[in-house]
């Protein structure tokens, strides 16, 4: 699954930027910290596959975070890509928070879509 967003840098640090074609909603937008940590345990995921970092503790140090909280947000790499993209891409507001969404990772793909948008129907897509 390809979620066509690109990463470009301001002030130094990476910013995830949404496709062209996208026309954010007033009253329904994603929390932009959820997308932050979403990209940030994305980051972290591809650290640890390249071999960076063999421990999330080694992890947890290099980017001095407590190992807890890298462990609980490194789960968000591992959400459904359904799930992904309607956080992206999507306007559906959440109805977990973004502490219960890192739980949520824990869960078969096919349950993640309902939990985290509240739609039963959306388990089939």
């Amino acid at each position: 699954m390809l979620i066509p967003l690109k990463v470009r840098k301001k002030n130094g640090r990476p910013k995830i930027l949404p496709p062209a074609d996208y026309l954010p909603s007033e009253d329904q937008t994603q929390d932009p910290h959820v997308l932050h940590a979403i990209g940030r345990a994305w980051g972290w995921r591809r650290r640890m596959d390249t071999g960076e970092f063999s421990t999330i503790q080694e992890l947890a140090e290099a980017v001095g975070l407590a190992e807890r909280h890298v462990s609980r947000q490194l789960r968000l790499a591992y959400l459904a890509p359904a799930v992904l993209k309607r956080l992206t891409c999507g306007r559906e507001p959440l109805e977990v928070s973004l502490y219960d969404l890192c739980f949520l990772a824990g869960e078969a793909w096919m349950d993640q879509v309902g939990q985290a948008v509240g739609d039963a129907s959306a388990r089939t897509t």
